[in-house]
């Protein structure tokens, strides 16, 4: 018997009602393209691969629909072999009806209670990792942080046995600034990551005169957080050279307890996975991003949680997050978030509907709407347990929404600093971000892409694109890398040694 695989259609059509399909590979014109109902297509245009084709003719003024849903409107008459993208497809009035919903949750039926091996800290949580940290209160203090750190990066880290390394936690701000949001919020982070299970100890270094006092900042922590800390300010250490003396002799004093850490058997209700989607192609939506949406279903399912964010690349499908809400007041607290995203962009002469970058255009984005249908896949079809602010602890179990940024850095910054001890980063034209303290899984949308940065793409889901997998079988594999990687194997990036430059906190509020 042949085991011979049915040839891989050259398009996808990813629902009936569709007027678009998406190009499995570069199409050629005058090509005769086999669709769907035993008809064929002659390609008009060239279409690169992941970008859309038209399948029948649309009328200038009439919904593109992908995914069964509009992604935007025809600017022009469109006829069937046409390249459909930014040339002649706009936004118009393709928006669906903006309502909170709530009450109408996508349960996940129980399973087998899922474990992986990790660090149990002293406040109930579980680092996946087991760092120590080198936190400024201020950009006068960064370069004191980085200084050491350095000094046990290499071989130097094998002085502190059972330690995975120093991470200096570094940013722009702390100073230049009044009480108010933007010192609220930069405090909320820092504190975030001060406390953050994957920090073993954590030392916090000021200068000493700016407005966001290492002090005040520390003071802001539990009583359980504060006993791993130790604080120098380089005005009171005497100057540079003698706080980067006394930091390093602090490092090594915080050493000593946090080499005492052992792995330890957790079940999965302690991971707490971030979701993040960057460099986003034409296959984002129908590779990797419901591969990823099937391994939080499992992981949901087994007790843990994940935070999806990037509130601005959700703009337009909400109404697929807010349908199934835990409560009605969840849904209405996510469509407040996004009132104040389209009052906050007006202000700031901005469109929320023009947010594709040029390399998710390149890659057969046309529309946020297009990209906001595949960047919600990423949640799965579980129950929106709750919708908090930008590094704000995350309390609930499930799936919750973390208002963020769409960029990335600053984004993910936010979910670790809510608790998130696990990154999973999907992306079609090649991330290559890290996230330390915090280990970040790569997952390639493409085949191409992941041969070609195979170094840096820990998970193929290409392969769901290829014909050679499916989303369901996809989702375990992710899930299962989940756990690996939180018990301690370590991440591409991690092998690399990336991610000593990604905190980026959100800064709001006037710079003085």
């Amino acid at each position: 018997m042949s085991t011979d695989r049915p040839p891989v259609p050259a398009l996808i059509v990813l629902h009936p009602a569709d007027n678009v399909a998406v190009a499995r590979v570069a199409l050629a014109p005058d090509a005769d393209i086999a669709s769907t109902g035993g008809t064929t297509i002659r390609v008009k245009d060239p279409i690169e691969a992941g970008h859309k084709i038209a399948l029948r003719p649309i009328a200038r003024g009439e919904a593109v629909l992908k995914y069964g849903l509009p992604i935007g409107m025809a600017a022009a008459d469109i006829q069937p072999g046409e390249h459909v993208h930014v040339h002649n497809v706009g936004m118009g009035q393709s928006l669906p009806p903006r309502a909170a919903a709530g009450g109408q949750a996508a349960h996940v039926a129980a399973g087998e209670h899922a474990s992986f091996e990790g660090y149990l800290r002293p406040d109930g949580r579980a680092g996946t990792r087991n760092y120590i940290g080198v936190v400024s209160s201020v950009n006068c203090s960064a370069t004191v942080c980085k200084a050491i750190a350095q000094a046990f990066s290499g071989p130097a880290l094998a002085t502190l046995p059972g330690v995975d390394g120093v991470v200096a936690i570094t940013h722009g701000s702390g100073c230049g600034m009044s009480d108010g949001e933007g010192l609220e919020l930069l405090r909320r982070t820092l504190r975030g990551y001060a406390a953050h299970p994957n920090f073993a100890a954590v030392l916090v270094v000021g200068l000493g005169c700016e407005v966001n006092q290492v002090d005040a900042l520390v003071e802001g922590l539990d009583a359980t957080a504060r006993e791993r800390i130790r604080m120098l300010t380089i005005q009171d250490a005497g100057g540079t050279r003698e706080a980067i003396d006394l930091g390093q002799a602090l490092v090594r004093e915080l050493a000593v307890p946090a080499a005492l850490a052992r792995r330890t058997r957790l079940p999965v209700s302690h991971l707490v996975v971030g979701l993040q989607c960057g460099g986003s192609d034409g296959y984002s939506g129908i590779s990797a991003n419901p591969a990823l949406g099937a391994a939080v279903d499992l992981l949901v399912r087994h007790g843990g949680t994940a935070i999806l964010s990037e509130t601005p690349e959700i703009y337009g499908a909400e109404h697929l997050l807010t349908a199934r809400a835990a409560s009605p007041e969840v849904a209405q607290r996510l469509m407040s978030r996004l009132q104040w995203w389209e009052d906050y962009a007006a202000r700031n002469g901005a469109e929320m509907n023009n947010n594709p970058s040029p390399g998710n255009k390149a890659g057969g984005i046309t529309t946020i709407l297009e990209k906001s249908l595949g960047a919600v896949a990423k949640g799965g079809g579980s129950t929106l347990m709750d919708v908090v602010e930008y590094a704000q602890p995350v309390q609930s179990r499930g799936l919750v929404f973390m208002d963020t940024p769409g960029y990335d850095p600053v984004s993910a910054t936010g979910q670790v600093a809510g608790g998130a001890n696990l990154i999973c980063f999907t992306t079609g034209r090649g991330s290559t971000y890290g996230c330390k303290p915090v280990p970040s899984l790569k997952l390639a949308t493409n085949t191409a892409m992941y041969r070609r940065m195979s170094m840096d793409m820990d998970f193929n889901a290409g392969e769901i694109i290829d014909g050679t997998l499916g989303v369901a079988e996809a989702g375990e594999r992710i899930f299962r890398l989940m756990l690996a990687v939180a018990s301690g194997q370590p991440t591409l990036s991690e092998q690399h040694g990336l991610g000593d430059n990604e905190f980026v906190p959100w800064q709001l509020g006037a710079v003085m």
